[in-house]
């Protein structure tokens, strides 16, 4: 639990194989970036902390109950969607088991596990998550 105030939202790349867990967004009017492809995450609820709001998001999205220890790189970033706030960008591995072991949640079109050099140069992945997942890349933790 935490008293951040400024945390507003947290998203995760899962990296295994050299691709990365993707969703594709709904198609529709009112949300942003209809019909792109995205990362789990994503807004904080009540007093939750960056770490539990991403792994709520993730198994809330794909089933899938990681512990606190898989997210082995984090960045925080000005929100996109919050004027002031901060959002937080994780790194982690998935595991051959666990990419079976997912079960897509009701938000979004469908999932995969994309080539990493596919997303960051996707027309239609979300934009600054290309980078961000650069950024996670480039620390060379992976």
């Amino acid at each position: 639990m935490t008293t951040d105030s400024g945390f507003v939202g947290a998203k995760l790349a899962l990296i295994g194989a050299g691709r990365v867990l993707t969703c594709l967004r709904d198609d529709r009017e009112g949300i942003a970036f209809p019909g792109f492809w995205d990362l789990p995450g994503g807004g904080r609820e009540g007093s939750e902390g960056p770490e539990d709001c991403v792994l709520r998001e993730l198994r809330e999205e794909f089933g899938l109950v990681l512990p606190k220890s898989r997210l082995i790189w984090r960045r925080d970033y000005a929100s996109k969607h919050e004027p002031g706030g901060r959002a937080a960008f994780f790194g982690g591995r998935i595991e051959p088991g666990e990419v079976d072991r997912v079960v897509f949640g009701d938000e979004g079109q469908g999932w995969q596990m994309m080539e990493i050099g596919v997303f960051v140069t996707h027309a239609r992945a979300v934009p600054y998550l290309r980078t961000r997942l650069q950024d996670f890349l480039s620390a060379g933790v992976m």
